[in-house]
């Protein structure tokens, strides 16, 4: 994710942030608070999408989700609003309450019963030790319990929702503890922008504080949300629908989570850079192991286990939907080989001694069995999709066509954190053929194109004038 629409916090000289100083971001800030949404003109579905939204036959019985996403659970925020110190909302979840019952004719089932899932909100127990509070972003931030005090894993992406997941922690867990270290996974905003909610830089210019983060990270994070930030952040306002009012025929869900908050986005610059696989560090008496994932889902990206604890922490790595190759809003494309490399690692080093997998989205999976299966349909996927690209690429077609002919088989089609809630078949397989073939697909006639502005009126002439067209139209 790209720096997303926020209030930008004036942080000392240590902390990087990013900023976009467009008109055009700063005028969309304005307007992208909970309270502001586009007008839209509502009209009933079509029958061909009411009809190709009952064309589906998924493991509607398999309640395992629901049973994962409600375990643990300790307390929820009520009223689940989180507002600025200017009283601006920034995080809003009841907005998400029509979200019960049947799917209407207006969304997918599928999605329905995502959206469902993304939008339980609450602290909640992964093993004693570990918690998380879901629902107050896109993302979860997780607190893990030290001797002392406490590790935070990827605070969100703004000051005011961290803020409010670690009083809701403490509340239920105790006000005694403090924070001792920051953990970012990888160099996305929404798993290090609230980084000032839960700690300062002071707290870590004192040393009172370490933040951790793989090698790379800060040369990523600002390529993503400075270099490119405000072409990213413009598309990003499509890609999650985040200008539209929350609605059955509007914004459902962005299938990773709801959406992103909007509030004050900052960075604390590591302390510790990870840079080894089978590196370990020993935070207030909990031992952590590291495994590097770089060119993955990020750029820089990392998974670690707890031994203590038995737990496996996946980063972004794998959640419960099919991820992007290449996201919609913008980015460098991602290595789905070397993603699913990782993933085997992950397996072959971590699977026979964690008794769960849990990530910075969606909820856990418990048992060996479990977490073996889940990790290992997700490396099948991301496996898949890279080659059989390649295979088809070589035969001569193109990216257009692959997406096309494209089909998953029936063990990835039919498990329900493989489907495309997020990332799609459709443009994951182009963003394969990208990275291995370019824009350009062969034909010497697309070589050197004319924009859209100059196509457009050869178009009209082509089809016999304005009149013609709008006759066929």
């Amino acid at each position: 994710m790209p720096c997303l629409p926020g209030r930008i916090k004036e942080v000392p000289r240590n902390c990087f942030v990013p900023v976009n100083p467009s008109a055009f971001n700063a005028s969309f800030r304005a307007r992208a608070g909970y309270g502001n949404v586009l007008p839209v003109d509502h009209k009933p579905p079509t029958a061909a999408i009411g009809s190709a939204h009952r064309a589906h036959a998924l493991p509607w019985d398999d309640t395992t989700n629901f049973d994962n996403a409600d375990r643990g659970f300790i307390a929820s925020l009520s009223p689940c609003v989180i507002k600025a110190a200017d009283g601006r909302r920034v995080w809003d979840n009841d907005v998400y309450a029509f979200l019960d019952g049947d799917a209407p004719t207006s969304v997918h089932p599928s999605l329905w019963r995502q959206s469902i899932l993304n939008a339980k909100q609450g602290l909640y127990v992964v093993v004693p030790g570990i918690y998380q509070v879901r629902g107050f972003d896109i993302s979860n931030v997780t607190f893990v319990e030290g001797d002392t005090g406490i590790i935070v894993i990827d605070p969100l992406v703004s000051t005011e929702v961290a803020a409010a997941a670690l009083d809701l922690y403490r509340t239920h867990r105790g006000a005694d503890r403090p924070v001792v270290a920051v953990i970012y996974t990888h160099s996305h905003v929404d798993h290090f922008g609230g980084v000032l909610g839960v700690t300062s830089q002071a707290d870590v210019d004192a040393g009172a504080v370490v933040v951790l983060a793989p090698e790379g990270f800060t040369a990523h994070a600002m390529q993503e949300n400075v270099y490119a930030g405000p072409a990213m952040l413009r598309r990003a306002t499509y890609m999650y629908g985040s200008l539209l009012a929350r609605g059955p025929q509007e914004q459902v869900s962005c299938g990773l989570g709801q959406l992103p908050s909007t509030g004050e986005v900052a960075i604390i610059v590591p302390t510790i850079d990870i840079r080894e696989t089978g590196e370990t560090h020993t935070i207030d008496g909990v031992q952590i192991e590291f495994q590097m994932a770089p060119g993955t889902e990020a750029p820089a990206e990392m998974h670690f286990y707890f031994p203590r604890l038995r737990a496996l922490c996946m980063g972004e790595n794998a959640t419960h939907n099919l991820h992007n190759l290449l996201t919609l809003r913008g980015a460098l494309v991602r290595d789905p080989h070397a993603w699913a490399g990782y993933l085997t690692e992950a397996i072959d080093t971590f699977a026979d001694c964690a008794e769960v997998v849990f990530a910075s989205h969606h909820w856990p999976t418990w048992g060996r069995d479990n977490i073996v299966k889940f990790l290992s349909l997700q490396r099948d996927l991301y496996a898949y999709l890279h080659d059989q690209t390649v295979r088809l690429l070589n035969q001569g077609y193109t990216g257009v066509e692959i997406a096309e002919m494209f089909q998953m088989p029936t063990a990835l089609d039919q498990a329900w954190h493989t489907r495309g809630y997020y990332g799609s078949v459709s443009h994951n397989v182009k963003a394969v053929y990208q990275r291995y073939m370019g824009w350009f697909d062969g034909n010497p006639g697309r070589l050197w194109p004319h924009p859209s502005e100059a196509l457009a009126p050869r178009y009209v002439d082509a089809m016999g004038g304005i009149d013609r067209v709008v006759e066929l139209a």
